[in-house]
C-alpha cells in the first residue's frame, strides 16, 4: 500500500525497537500529529493478571480534565412542595402543566 509523505516522515522519527516511557511517548504523539483535528490515542497496559479470577480483575475511572464538553441541564415536572424541592435542589427548570404544554409544543432547549 502507498503511503503519503507526512505518514513516512512520522515513522521515521519513531524508532520501533525502543520502549517509550508514557511521556516520551506523548511528546513524540504530539510531534508527529499532523491532522487538524485533535487526534485519539489507545492505550494498551499488559498487568500480568487473569481476569477470569475475581480477585484480579482490574477496574477503574478516569476523570476527564475538561469533561465531556456537554452540560446537563435537568428539568423537573413537579408542584407545590416538590418543586420547591427541586429548585433547591438545583433544577434548571421546573414546572408542572405549563412545562408539559412547552414541551408539547416541540421546546428543546
Amino acid at each position: 500500500m502507498k503511503r503519503g509523505k507526512k505518514y513516512r516522515e512520522a515513522l521515521e522519527k519513531i524508532d520501533r525497537e525502543k520502549i517509550y516511557s508514557p511521556l516520551e511517548a506523548i511528546k513524540l504523539l504530539k510531534e508527529i500529529a499532523n491532522s487538524r483535528f485533535d487526534e485519539t490515542v489507545e492505550v494498551h497496559v499488559r498487568l500480568g493478571v487473569d481476569p477470569r479470577k475475581a480477585d484480579q480483575q482490574v477496574r477503574g475511572t478516569v476523570s476527564l480534565p475538561y469533561g465531556t464538553g456537554k452540560a446537563v441541564r435537568v428539568a423537573v415536572f413537579a408542584q407545590g412542595e416538590k418543586a420547591r424541592e427541586a429548585e433547591a435542589a438545583g433544577a434548571d427548570i421546573v414546572g408542572a402543566a405549563d412545562l408539559a404544554e412547552k414541551v408539547e409544543k416541540g421546546w428543546f432547549d
